[in-house]
Parts: structure tokens; sequence; C-alpha cells
């Protein structure tokens, strides 16, 4: 199958298309691409890359790009992978699929349901708890919000980016780096201590198909894992399942959540695939391939085991290319 995969970014803020890739080594891969510089481009995991227009230019300019690409290539199926281009792929999935391009994707009220703005209420319904969090829209509503919390605090976007301040200078500081590049609402949340664990799965708009846990040991600066390790945890798996069934969700996801030891806290869910992926394909669970194969209404086995304590280890490595590729991709949008 001829599959294109967007997030090709790969450097120590990785974008989950590299891990999606290395999970579908036997489909022609085709990259898509918002920047020329993302090092996965230029790692030979993709027959071709083509780069796309960005998703705030609308669907008009993603639907001639993509009718271009799907003429070039015969592009079957796409995987998006970026929180900035998911509510332009689940607005559009049917226009998408009409092109001949399958989608996995979950419905608009589903993605709604779990944003970070809803998630306080959202949290009720699944019957876990979740940080006392404030909705902001003005520089005002932060000041008065953030005299509710003790630091440090978290600053969010409703979407993407969070960072953890220690003072009100930085709170101000990640108020104006968020909003300009994200807009509103920002949110303000409080900082829960405890241990940091994941979970990615994929649900079929009825139940959990598979999935697999894990518990962060190191970070990035933005909270990308650099280190885990593979957990068995019935209170976040039991939490997966139940937000599957809840929300009919269709598609991959990721449930970020903290562990005090008593009680789990949901952080974030996110509606795609997270950068570690491949680490639950090497444990045996290849989620992205059994997309595929939902994609094709296949037969899947649901999987839920896998080896325990087993370490994910995210690492650099460098590579060559030839600037002309570069300029290649900059001049004629692909290579």
């Amino acid at each position: 199958m001829i599959v294109a995969i967007s997030g090709l970014n790969n450097n120590d803020n990785p974008a989950p298309g590299i891990g999606v890739a290395k999970s579908l080594k036997n489909h022609n891969l085709i990259g898509l691409s918002y920047d020329a510089s993302e090092p996965g481009i230029y790692q030979g995991i993709f027959e071709k890359v083509y780069l796309m227009p960005y998703p705030t230019l609308g669907y008009e300019e993603f639907e001639k790009r993509i009718k271009y690409i799907k003429k070039k290539s015969n592009i079957e199926a796409i995987i998006p992978t970026l929180d900035a281009e998911m509510p332009l792929f689940i607005k559009y999935q049917d226009k998408i699929n009409s092109l001949g391009i399958k989608t996995y994707l979950p419905s608009l009220k589903s993605f709604e349901i779990r944003e970070k703005r809803r998630l306080p209420e959202f949290s009720k319904l699944l019957g876990v708890k979740h940080p006392k969090t404030v909705e902001i829209f003005s520089l005002d509503e932060l000041i008065k919000a953030i005299k509710e919390f003790n630091f440090p605090v978290m600053i969010k976007g409703n979407y993407y980016k969070a960072y953890k301040v220690y003072n009100l200078d930085e709170a101000i500081e990640y108020y104006y780096k968020i909003s300009n590049e994200w807009g509103f609402p920002l949110l303000v949340q409080e900082v829960v201590s405890g241990i940091e664990i994941n979970y990615v799965g994929l649900g079929d708009g009825k139940e959990l198909i598979g999935g697999v846990g894990i518990k962060k040991l190191s970070t990035t600066e933005l909270g990308k894992v650099w280190s885990a390790i593979s957990i068995e945890n019935k209170e976040l798996f039991n939490l997966s399942k139940k937000f599957v069934e809840i929300t009919q969700w269709q598609g991959a996801f990721e449930i970020e959540a903290i562990s005090d030891g008593k009680d789990i806290y949901l952080i974030e869910i996110n509606p795609r695939f997270p950068a570690w992926v491949y680490f639950a394909t090497m444990l045996g669970i290849n989620l992205p391939e059994m997309m595929i194969k939902l994609m094709n209404n296949e037969k899947v086995e649901k999987k839920y085991a896998y080896p325990l304590e087993k370490m994910y280890i995210r690492y650099v490595e460098e590579t060559m290319a030839d600037f002309k590729d570069f300029k290649t991709l900059l001049t004629k949008k692909e290579l």
C-alpha cells in the first residue's frame, strides 16, 4: 500500500512521523513535510517527499496539493501526525476519502470533547482526577489566574505547547510565546507531583484494539520522552478503554497522565500517535500497521499484552545529505 505520512521532524522535539514510518517499512512510503529542513526527509525512509501548504491556509490549498500528490505518487492512504493539521484532516476527512485516499480518524465531535480546555468536565465523565485549570483569553486573566495558584504552574496552549513557569515574568513570557503562535484560549494549570505515565492506543470507533503503557524516565524541555520503561498500570489501561468507548474514538491517541501513587490525574489526550510509537512496535504491538488493516476493513486481533520493564531510549544520530536535494525540495516542492 502507498501510504503518505506527515510529521518528519526528528530533532530533540521529534514529530511522530518517523516512528510511524519505521513501523510501516513493508509499505511504499511518501513523506509530507511543511519544512524542507526536517531531518526525517533525508534519512532514506521515504520514496518521495512533498512540501505541503500550512494547514492555516485552509482546505482548498490542501486539496490542490493533495490531488497533485495523488496523481504523481498514487497515494492510497494518509496518516497525519501533527496537532496543527488534525482539525483540517478530521473536518474534511470525507472529502479526502472521496479523492481515493483513505484515512482513519475520529469524528469532529470526538476530537473536540478531549480538547485541553474541556478536560476538567470530561475527566469527571471518565472517572479520573484532573489538575485545577483556568482558561484565559487576556493578560489580565493570566495575572488573575496566577494568584489562585502556587508556583510552579503550567502555561498551556489549547492545541499545543506547555511550559512550567516559576514566576510571573516567565508566565507572561510564555503567555505571549504561545498565544502569538497558536492563539487563544490559553490554560493555567496547577502542577501535580508524581510519575508521568502515558498510553498509546488505537480505537476502532467502538473499543480499544491495542496499546502500550510507559513510565517516563527523562524528557526534553518540551516534555518529549527521551527515555522510558514499559509498564502495566490497570488504572491507565482502563482509562484508555473507557475513553475509546465513551467517545467512540476511531484512530490513534495518546493519553498523558500523572500518578501520585494513589490517584491518576489526566493531563492531556493527544489525537494522534506520539513520537515514541515505534517503541510499541518494538514491543510487538504495531499500531500503525493495525491502523492500515482497519482502513482496509481487514480483521485485526486485539493486542494488549507486551513485555514489561523494557527501556525506550532515544538517541542522536548523524547523517549526510546533498545540499542540492535541499534546494530541489525548496524550489520544486518535491524530492
